[in-house]
């Protein structure tokens, strides 16, 4: 047994060398690009300001930096949440995009940074109302190569094979990030069904009636789809 124990030392050594390298890689990469997000939003909400008629806050984009790994889009009656995880993910054995040969030459691209876009009504955020329901509207994937994939909403077919193909720059983050304002735009608060908000406790009427802080949702006692927009 003694004998086998430099050979795993050293065995061990490699594979905390590769892969705290592989990590270290795909975070940097990460943090870089959320910071690029950072940037565009600012520059977006003032530039779309500038061309809006009319002056009421109330409809003016605001850009709020949230810290490190957050940041935040408000306009209209919407909030986009972008938060980026510190840690490093792997997708999961069953995912389609191991299918693909740019995986299959190093699966070691298969580990990603993880940046999502939830879609928040202002008021949620606004009246601090810890129960209302928020939507993940984009995910985007960053491996050690700078490659990217995006899943979305409304986004087009077969995005696996387009992993390992383009590295994420800034004309794909704005492409991104427009996407995802337009999805919520047109993403509206629905009525919720008569027979879920039939019967509410004294609780909630007094919470309601101090903060407007019944429960509330775009899609709310509905089932979520991927597609879940009004076509006009």
């Amino acid at each position: 047994m003694s004998t086998d124990l430099p050979s795993r030392q050293r065995e061990i050594l490699a594979g905390f060398n590769s892969k705290s390298q592989i990590k270290l890689q795909v975070f940097n990469h990460s943090m870089e690009l959320f910071n690029q997000i950072k940037e565009i939003l600012n520059e977006m909400s003032n530039d779309l300001n500038d061309l809006l008629d009319s002056n009421d806050r109330r409809i003016r984009l605001e850009y709020r930096d949230r810290g490190k790994f957050e940041a935040e889009l408000k306009f209209a009656d919407d909030v986009l949440i972008f938060s980026m995880h510190s840690d490093t993910f792997i997708f999961d054995r069953d995912h389609p995009v191991w299918k693909s040969d740019y995986l299959k030459k190093d699966p070691n691209r298969g580990f990603c940074g993880i940046i999502s876009v939830y879609n928040f009504l202002s008021d949620s955020i606004k009246y601090n109302r810890p129960d209302d329901l928020g939507y993940l509207v984009a995910r985007i994937f960053i491996n050690k190569d700078k490659h990217f994939l995006v899943e979305g909403k409304k986004q087009q077919d077969n995005v696996v094979g387009t992993f390992g193909k383009k590295q994420l720059g800034r004309e794909e983050l704005v492409g991104i990030v427009e996407s995802a304002i337009l999805y919520t735009l047109s993403f509206d608060l629905l009525v919720p069904p008569f027979d879920l908000v039939k019967v509410a406790s004294v609780e909630q009427i007094n919470d309601k009636i101090e903060s407007a802080k019944l429960q509330t949702g775009k899609r709310m006692g509905f089932k979520f789809n991927s597609d879940d927009v009004l076509e006009d």
